[in-house]
């Protein structure tokens, strides 16, 4: 009797899953090379995502942190060698040396966070590209300033930091042409200390709403009683902010290196920029919950909010991208 075709498929997929060295049953190995520790939020980012794909049984994932630009090169080449398919990593302020790296193994996928385009045939690029929801967050603390000015503490003023800044000011002047900002970079990556002493200025010269960049802002703005929005992680229960954080832009790495780790596994790897991974529309990006605040933000803005959301994923709206240096209005 001949047996139904669904019965057959289930049989010769079990057994190609038995198979070693099976497409379907291959484990790839990825290295996470971080400039950071893991607990800095955009490293922390990345660490997540494969974390949670390496639990997932879908990769074999070792790391290296707080590797500094000096001593970069050696580490990713020693991954190479030791036979790991994919590095995701950062190249900023040392793309030539990563570049000659991937030229040298030319088998090895690099994914790695970078200011410049793709190179050669194996080495991608992706950014911090979550100003679509910091415009939704611009509306927000547009509506919500009584002083009619807000505050914004960066890191650097960088591509990937000032396009965060450029699309909150333009999403609160869409609600609110009166508002004003106070910019300021503390000139690191991670020194709480310093934001919250820059947040403390601002508050002073008027700003009753901060943007909370970097870490240490948002402890300021507890205790100076005003709110503060988040970014990159979920600010509101990750960094205390709970009654302080009304929302955060968050940002996914999932679907991005997701995507790395299905074309490595397909031998399908190439060069591109992963830019649309990294947004809204393939979900590399997100406004967090209201929690707390849920219930004090008018249906209005939150309906708008939610409008311009939807419309941004369809396409039908789009966020600019503008990576000049933002400047203080006031």
């Amino acid at each position: 009797m001949r047996k139904p075709f669904s019965f057959v498929c289930f049989i010769l997929l079990s057994a190609l899953l038995c198979l070693p060295g099976s497409i379907l049953a291959a484990k790839i190995k990825v290295a996470g090379v971080y400039t950071q520790p893991i607990q800095q939020k955009w490293d922390a980012c990345l660490h997540k995502a494969l974390q949670s794909l390496s639990e997932k049984g879908e990769i074999e994932y070792v790391f290296s942190e707080k590797v500094s630009n000096t001593d970069y090169i050696r580490v990713l080449r020693e991954y190479a060698e030791s036979g790991v398919q994919l590095v995701v990593g950062e190249a900023f302020g040392i793309s030539r040396d990563v570049r000659k790296v991937a030229d040298d193994y030319p088998e090895v996928a690099f994914l790695m966070g970078d200011s410049f385009g793709p190179y050669g045939k194996n080495m991608s690029v992706f950014d911090n590209y979550i100003h679509e929801p910091c415009y939704l967050m611009g509306m927000l603390a547009g509506t919500m300033t009584k002083t009619n000015k807000i505050g914004m503490v960066g890191g650097y003023p960088i591509g990937e930091v000032n396009r965060l800044f450029n699309a909150f000011m333009a999403g609160a002047i869409a609600v609110n042409p009166d508002v004003q900002f106070k910019v300021s970079f503390i000139g690191s990556w991670y020194d709480p200390p310093k934001a919250k002493e820059f947040a403390y200025a601002q508050v002073e010269a008027g700003v009753d709403v901060l943007y909370a960049e970097r870490a240490g802002v948002v402890d300021a703005a507890r205790e100076k009683s005003i709110v503060a929005f988040g970014n990159v992680n979920d600010m509101n229960k990750e960094e205390n902010g709970t009654n302080v954080v009304v929302a955060s832009a968050l940002w996914h790495m999932e679907p991005a290196i997701s995507h790395a780790i299905e074309m490595v596994k397909a031998g399908t790897f190439a060069a591109a920029d992963y830019k649309e991974w990294t947004m809204m529309g393939k979900g590399g990006a997100s406004l967090s919950s209201y929690y707390e605040f849920d219930t004090t933000l008018t249906t209005e803005i939150k309906a708008k909010v939610s409008e311009t959301a939807a419309a941004i994923k369809d396409g039908s709206f789009v966020v600019e991208i503008n990576d000049n240096e933002p400047k203080s209005t006031f």
